[in-house]
């Protein structure tokens, strides 16, 4: 299955409404696609392996959306082959008295994944030009000083954003971001799910209703934030999230191709090891 359609092209102004919400390919429902998700989490299992005893690329997965797009399904379901030991799931919330004190790009950079390791950012850095950028009150509490805070602050930190991922890809890693794409119908139906059945009203928050409110806004805000820092090194998918069953499809084959594009390999034992591992085979064989 090709995704070129999702793909942000790198310098192009994008229009979000142009990207089908509800597109689901050749599938025509979540049965029809069982397989494919089953054969795509097997596979990614296997490559990650891979990576982990090659141990010399980091894998980064960015993932944001509009609250109920299904980010945290998504995790759940794709990742759900991939060895913990190698994986990290880290989840960026209300940034602390802490990293207020820091740079944006802080509490992001000491999270990211080791060499060999898959890591995943439910939220990220972008939420500084997105979140913050529509509540300013936001931006008043990370103690900038004027020379940082003026009208061309939110062009600096996506040029901040792009360099700082272009570093890292010179320095072995990969980076996928996906952009979970979802209706302000959808959006509705879901919340009132959380609403109407107990056992998830526990996702409901009186703030996911508020932050609703500012619906054009934010889908401004996501169309720049796709247009600048959609990069060659490190492009933005736009994947459409009506039908969660699809999302999942798409993010885990893209994220396989991605992994697959290393081509890492296992590590080849040398010859003082290759005797070690002959002794050991004698020594087994001889036990009683």
């Amino acid at each position: 299955m090709k995704y070129d359609k999702f793909l942000v092209p790198p310098g192009k102004k994008i229009a979000l409404n142009r990207y089908d919400t509800s597109f689901t390919s050749t599938f025509s429902d979540k049965k029809d696609a069982e397989s494919k998700l089953v054969t795509d989490i097997d596979r990614l299992a296997e490559y990650h392996d891979v990576i982990y005893a090659d141990a010399s690329y980091g894998v980064l997965m960015i993932v944001q959306a509009m609250d109920a797009a299904g980010k945290d399904s998504v995790i759940k379901h794709v990742m759900s082959g991939v060895n913990p030991q190698g994986c990290r799931v880290v989840s960026f919330k209300e940034p602390s008295s802490e990293e207020l004190r820091h740079d944006y790009l802080w509490r992001c950079s000491r999270e990211l994944p080791p060499r060999g390791f898959l890591g995943i950012f439910n939220r990220s850095y972008y939420e500084e030009v997105l979140t913050v950028r529509i509540h300013p009150e936001f931006l008043e509490k990370q103690h900038l000083p004027k020379s940082a805070r003026g009208p061309g602050i939110w062009d600096h930190r996506f040029e901040d954003i792009n360099h700082f991922e272009r570093y890292l890809t010179r320095n072995g890693y990969t980076i996928v971001k996906f952009f979970l794409h979802v209706s302000k119908e959808e959006q509705k139906k879901r919340f009132l799910e959380r609403l109407d059945e107990p056992e998830k009203n526990w996702k409901f928050s009186a703030s996911d209703v508020r932050e609703r409110g500012f619906w054009h806004d934010y889908q401004k805000a996501y169309e720049e934030m796709l247009s600048r820092t959609s990069t060659p090194w490190a492009p933005w998918y736009v994947i459409p999230a009506d039908h969660k069953w699809f999302t999942r499809i798409a993010v885990a084959d893209i994220l396989l191709n991605n992994m697959k594009d290393l081509r890492c390999t296992y590590p080849e034992v040398g010859k003082g090891a290759k005797r070690d591992l002959a002794n050991a085979r004698r020594l087994l064989e001889r036990e009683e």
